[in-house]
């Protein structure tokens, strides 16, 4: 259904826009809310300093692994080549 209606939005620009804004605010919305729950989970907040070196990690991880296939992406599919094509 989501598809659906976007390909009737698609060329309408001013709805679009208003989309755009209520998805960004549903995610603030979301994560602060997301916050309150961690803020108020006593679990949570009594194992914070393990679970923070675990969650550091993690972070360095998906960080890198993003970087990294980015790269990848990037050079495979859109790093013009030094074909025929070649303008430089």
């Amino acid at each position: 259904m989501g598809i659906g209606f976007g390909r009737l939005m698609r060329d309408k620009d001013k709805a679009r826009k208003g989309i755009d804004a209520a998805v960004t605010w549903s995610v603030y919305l979301l994560l602060f809310l997301l916050g309150i729950a961690v803020g108020t989970n006593a679990d949570i907040i009594n194992n914070f300093s393990r679970i923070g070196y675990t969650a550091f990690w993690l972070t360095i991880g998906a960080v890198g692994g993003s970087v990294l296939l980015a790269a990848l992406v990037y050079h495979f599919f859109f790093k013009a080549g030094k074909g025929a094509d070649y303008e430089g």
